[in-house]
């Protein structure tokens, strides 16, 4: 899918009119599985429309899907991008989750994406005292536990309703703490 994402849409749409152009176009997942996905923002909303009826046009041997995104393409800090081929294997298996409620324990949020979807291999629950809910990221076992995660948007966990999109950084290990002398 990597390369033929983008002018999927563009042949498509009649994309060569500045009116339908593809802005972006990001392809995740891993590149030796079939289960890739991707993300595709249009230059306007009519075009976006229109790239729905596109679900079934075969792309290679297989066909694809087309659904809205709940989320917006965002940039990220370059820092926090993957630095090797491992942290990009680990980006495929790892979601990023938001309006998680803050009265849940990591182990609640384990649990219910494991029951739901398969193996979490690290999680990483973030937040402050200024928000009223955290943020997470979550690393499956395998890339297609991951994929199969991104359904869980919507759902409710705790008291509140969760949004789940591809995360775009690996959950690196954190660095050992200092050892205190008291």
């Amino acid at each position: 899918m990597d390369g033929n994402a983008r002018p999927l849409f563009q042949t498509h749409l009649g994309a060569r009119t500045s009116a339908r152009r593809v802005v972006d176009c990001r392809v995740c997942g891993d590149p030796h599985s079939r289960l890739r996905f991707a993300f595709v923002e249009f230059a306007d909303e009519q075009s976006a429309r229109a790239a729905l009826n596109l679900s079934g046009t075969m792309l290679g041997f297989s066909p694809v899907r087309v659904l809205p995104s709940k989320t917006a393409i965002l940039p990220v800090n370059p820092t926090f991008l993957p630095r090797s081929e491992d942290e990009r294997e680990m980006c495929a298996r790892t979601i990023y989750c938001t309006n998680v409620d803050k009265q849940l324990s990591q182990a609640e949020v384990k649990n219910f994406f494991e029951t739901r979807c398969g193996e979490v291999s690290r999680l990483r629950l973030l937040g402050d005292q200024v928000h009223c809910t955290r943020i997470g990221f979550v690393e499956f076992a395998m890339a297609e536990t991951a994929i199969q995660a991104l359904e869980c948007s919507g759902e409710l966990l705790g008291s509140q309703h969760i949004r789940v999109s591809p995360s775009k950084t690996p959950v690196r290990p954190r660095p050992p703490r200092p050892a205190s002398i008291n």
